[in-house]
């Protein structure tokens, strides 16, 4: 069969087939997509929200002791919640354990992070193998940054493209810090039921340095506030080589979403015996940097950091309330405060929001 009657044939194939197009009803007119802030991914359509009021604020809470221990035997009627001042009415509360999340992970890529690096890259694998256990109801992603931030893994549940990833970065350049978290709350896929469920959560790998961002960090905290994230660190500063505006900066975004900062290499070595306090030939060191007393300690500070970090934003109490008139507020950002009727114990949650619209 030549080539010109193949082409017939194929022709006539299409005339036949074409008219049951055209008589196939119009496809309905998709669902109105889900708002979203900047750039973000709308959510498939498929996907129906988690049902709550258009003004509802969502408040996690974590609650410790005087020893820095979780309390988590608290009941509704423990907590009290103002808005400006005015109490409010909690509409839900959950305690539940496992709860879902969408952790994205922000790896400072900096020349700051050099002379740690393997330690951290083994720190940051780990935590997202705890976090994603490969179910549906967790998600991560992971950012990058150094002279610029980079959106490296897209949301997703499988955690081995976090290994892989991970372990073939080198730091260099750097750190676009702020930059990074406006990426991580206007650019990537969002899950269905966020903010509400799962909830969103930042983990800053970095030691809160930043020069090289086109944001600034009020402009960050503001996005990050009105997309209700919770920001936590995990600081790769060292043994008391701190820079205060960096860590400054990385305490605030923390503070004031909620989250808290975790610094596994700073007095790393109080409890290694004769550390700092016998002297010798080569200095005060008893043991020699890169030898097994020193290994463990760094191995060991960094797994309870992890798993401080891992465990707290799995088992945050929640609390949503529907503002009530009296807190009505022209005001663009509204403060919240978070109290509970116990003694000597330490409450964090965010320090705000944002209304719809403002």
């Amino acid at each position: 069969m030549n080539l010109r009657v193949i082409a017939c044939l194929f022709v006539l194939g299409f005339l036949l087939i074409a008219p049951g197009f055209s008589q196939q009803p119009a496809a309905a007119p998709p669902p109105a997509p889900t708002p979203v802030v900047d750039n973000q991914e709308p959510l498939p359509a498929e996907a129906a929200a988690i049902r709550v009021e258009v003004n509802e604020v969502i408040v996690p809470v974590t609650v410790t002791d005087d020893k820095g221990r979780f309390v988590s035997n608290l009941e509704k009627q423990d907590f009290q919640v103002f808005e400006e001042g005015k109490p409010q009415n909690i509409s839900f509360f959950s305690r539940e354990r496992s709860q879902p999340i969408v952790a994205g992970l922000l790896l400072d890529l900096s020349n700051s992070s050099r002379q740690h690096w393997k330690d951290f890259q083994t720190a940051a694998t780990e935590l997202m193998l705890t976090l994603l256990p490969g179910k549906d109801k967790y998600s991560g992603y992971l950012i990058g940054y150094g002279n610029k931030a980079e959106l490296m893994i897209n949301t997703t549940s499988d955690p081995e493209p976090f290994v892989t990833k991970i372990q073939n970065l080198k730091p260099a350049g750097g750190a676009a810090l702020y930059d990074a978290i406006y990426m991580a709350c206007t650019n990537r896929t969002l899950i269905k039921g966020e903010p509400f469920e799962p909830r969103r959560v930042v983990i800053v790998v970095g030691d809160g340095n930043d020069n090289s961002s086109t944001k600034t960090l009020k402009e960050v905290l503001e996005v990050a506030q009105k997309n209700l994230v919770t920001i936590y660190g995990i600081s790769t500063v060292a043994y008391g080589f701190v820079n205060p505006e960096a860590s400054d900066n990385l305490t605030k975004l923390a503070e004031e979403t909620g989250g808290r900062v975790e610094y596994p290499l700073q007095n790393v070595y109080k409890d290694v015996s004769g550390f700092l306090s016998r002297p010798s030939d080569e200095g005060n060191l008893a043991f020699k940097a890169g030898t097994g007393g020193f290994a463990s300690a760094i191995a060991g500070s960094l797994f309870r950091t992890v798993a401080n970090i891992t465990g707290e934003v799995t088992t945050q109490y929640i609390l949503r309330y529907i503002p009530n008139e009296s807190a009505s507020s022209d005001k663009p950002f509204h403060e919240l405060n978070v109290k509970v009727s116990l003694p000597d114990v330490t409450v964090r949650a965010r320090k705000g929001y944002y209304p719809v619209g403002r």
